[in-house]
């Protein structure tokens, strides 16, 4: 029997499973919901050329939550036999009896379930032997250190392939499933010279398997971003204007994310509160969310709640135009649930036109960061303070690397003073944008 047809026969077991306990939760109690998501993978890591870790994992707990008179509770099992899952109902319903009543609680709207949702090709299985996964890391590493002879040690690579299905089913009458899979390859080098050492590196991801760089690619990018950040210097506290490379730049977007999450917004810890309907961004900016982007990173039929996903345009010639809400949340804030209900699906951000060179000349004298660190931002104010790492750039032309700086802004004025978007774009993220140009933050070096 063959992988897929396994998983098959497996999701329907779970599904027949979520239905039981959906019987029998929902014949005690006022409302229900039951999900599951039963993974199985294999990580294989190297380290010079050596196989250094192999973990197989297969996990998936049968999770519970019962509904009486507003009163929530919930419970889990790994054991799906009926008499476990009749423990395990028995088990959440007398958690609720312990819990105080909440208005807010339960499913989602009927009226947006998906009772019927598209099927979105998320399933490639690849289930490879330990020898042949270590090979993939293994010749990462080797690609790498053949590259550059300032390439002295590996960090170490691996190959990660992991599959599952999640069913998930509430009191509705809704009862929905899918399987995907997703696929890892990765590898950090260090390169030397005689002022020290750098670390970098570089990786692929991907549904399927043949959709990822190759070994050599993924070990020859590592190598180079390793050796480019050789004898890095400080720079003078100035104002400069800042370009964020593609592979940070997705963290600027991720902090909007956060800012309009409805948890947020009903604690009133968001930056962004009240800010529905205004322009954030520049009027060129537009992001637009799709969740049904077939073999798509981020894409699914529906959210945690059950929830159907559908397009969403999140920015509008800079104006935000939506919040991002669980029921729950929806339920405080007074409006209608999106299918946000664990986390954003396939955001794709507009671009300027510009590629990674013209972005260079764009930016003219400033700050390239390609690494951040640091936790430093204020959700509430929007005040943000990161540690950086990257590249002294002059007349659009690179200079020379740079670390042991701080970039500082506030992200309701770094959003509105976006000059520029590449269409540099990073494929590997939830959201796709270019590297961005903010006009001006302050830089503190020496």
């Amino acid at each position: 029997m063959s992988v897929k047809q396994q998983v098959a026969e497996q999701e329907q077991q779970l599904r027949q499973a979520v239905s039981r306990a959906l019987d029998m939760a929902s014949a005690k109690s006022d409302q229900a919901e039951v999900a599951i998501t039963k993974s199985t993978g294999i990580s294989v890591s190297s380290r010079m050329g050596e196989v250094e870790n192999v973990e197989f994992n297969q996990d998936g707990a049968l999770g519970i939550t019962v509904y009486c008179e507003q009163r929530k509770g919930s419970a889990s099992t790994t054991d799906l036999s009926e008499k476990a899952i009749a423990k395990t109902v028995e088990a959440a319903l007398e958690i609720a009896s312990y819990t105080s009543p909440d208005p807010f609680g339960g499913p989602a709207p009927k009226a947006l379930m998906a009772f019927d949702y598209p099927d979105l090709d998320l399933f490639y299985p690849d289930e490879p032997e330990p020898d042949t996964a270590a090979a993939l890391a293994i010749e990462a590493e080797q690609a790498a250190l053949n590259h550059d002879s300032r390439i002295k040690f590996s960090d170490g690579a691996s190959y990660d392939s992991h599959y599952g299905v999640r069913v998930y089913g509430n009191s509705h009458g809704m009862l929905g499933s899918y399987p995907s899979s997703r696929q890892a390859l990765s590898c950090s080098v260090i390169a030397e010279s005689d002022a020290g050492m750098e670390r970098d590196m570089s990786y692929t991801v991907a549904r399927d398997k043949a959709d990822l760089w190759t070994p050599t690619f993924v070990g020859v990018e590592a190598a180079k971003h390793a050796v480019a950040r050789l004898n890095p210097r400080s720079v003078s506290t100035c104002q400069v204007p800042v370009m964020f490379d593609r592979s940070v730049a997705t963290g600027l977007f991720g902090h909007l994310v956060m800012a309009i999450s409805g948890s947020a917004l009903y604690r009133k810890s968001s930056f962004l509160l009240d800010k529905k309907g205004e322009q954030i961004f520049p009027d060129w900016l537009t992001i637009n969310e799709l969740p049904h982007v077939r073999k798509g990173s981020a894409s699914a039929p529906f959210d945690s709640e059950g929830v159907i996903t559908q397009d969403r345009r999140i920015i509008e010639k800079g104006v935000l135009n939506t919040y991002l809400a669980t029921s729950y949340a929806a339920r405080k804030l007074g409006m209608e649930p999106t299918g946000h209900a664990g986390g954003i699906h396939n955001w794709y951000v507009s671009h300027t036109g510009q590629d990674a060179d013209a972005m260079l000349k764009t930016l003219g004298t400033g700050l390239l960061v390609t690494e951040l660190m640091g936790q430093g931002v204020n959700p509430v104010t929007g005040d943000y303070s990161r540690g950086a790492a990257g590249f002294w750039v002059e007349n659009g032309e690179i200079q020379y690397p740079v670390s042991g700086i701080t970039i500082a802004g506030n992200l309701n004025e770094m959003f509105a003073n976006i000059v520029a978007i590449g269409t540099d774009i990073e494929t590997r993220s939830q959201i796709q944008t270019g590297s961005v140009i903010i006009d001006a933050m302050k830089v503190a070096g020496e």
